[in-house]
């Protein structure tokens, strides 16, 4: 399968993804048709939202993080049937956002993502399938996860121009994003170098650097990716 005309940014909170991704769009907006599409789950987007809904809007927020919280956790323990339900409705959010991805790309834009699925190890903050964190549950959980797992597989199987990666260390990240757990963006440092995207192009660049410089180099990258696309 061709690779798709998406630039997809990934690395842990606090290497730059959303300052390189702004600064991309804009340059390349220059040169031909350009979006930006933030390909997270959107739990707290989404948690923050459901906050502002009036009388239930603030204890169903508290919910849904909980559910989150418990699975991150303890993911060795078996959701419940609302748990699971939950995980696999926010996946189906990522996938519908997905779409919409597959759609730009078949008018012809470019687009540069802040994140990207993965399906090769589990976990949201990873971008992989979050229910295969968990062991065993009941039916009707283990179909749910199976299908999550396909859901993922679906979207990984679609394969990006160029992955570019920001590689940061842990007190970095946490000095630019300190209302983040210590433990969460250890996991995502320790789990993303070790991504490969089906196969993808993967720059890996210092997220420590001037963005001046990351910005060349995700240029310059960008620029030879779109000539072998186009040859």
């Amino acid at each position: 399968m061709k690779p798709l005309p998406v630039i997809a940014l990934t690395g842990s909170d606090g290497s730059g993804k959303s300052t390189l991704a702004a600064a991309l769009v804009a340059q390349l907006r220059a040169h031909r048709p350009t979006e930006e599409l933030y390909l997270g789950q959107s739990s707290g987007k989404i948690g923050d939202w459901i906050g502002t809904l009036p009388l239930v809007g603030p204890r169903f927020k508290r919910y849904l993080v909980s559910k989150s919280d418990k699975v991150h956790d303890q993911p060795a323990k078996p959701p419940g049937n609302a748990t699971a339900l939950v995980i696999y409705l926010l996946s189906h959010w990522r996938a519908y956002k997905f779409r919409r991805l597959l759609a730009m790309c078949r008018r012809g834009t470019l687009v540069v993502t802040d994140r990207y699925p993965q399906a090769e190890r589990a976990g949201f903050s990873i971008d992989g399938p979050q229910l295969a964190k968990t062991q065993g549950g009941n039916w009707w959980v283990r179909r749910l996860r199976a299908r999550e797992h396909r859901l993922y597989e679906w979207m990984a199987s679609n394969v990006p121009m160029l992955v570019i990666r920001l590689n940061v260390d842990v007190e970095t990240a946490h000095a630019r994003k300190p209302d983040h757990k210590l433990s969460s963006l250890r996991e995502k440092i320790a789990a993303i170098p070790h991504l490969h995207f089906n196969g993808a192009a993967i720059l890996d660049l210092d997220g420590t650097d001037a963005a001046s410089s990351v910005l060349d180099s995700s240029m310059r990258a960008i620029h030879a990716a779109l000539q072998v696309a186009h040859a």
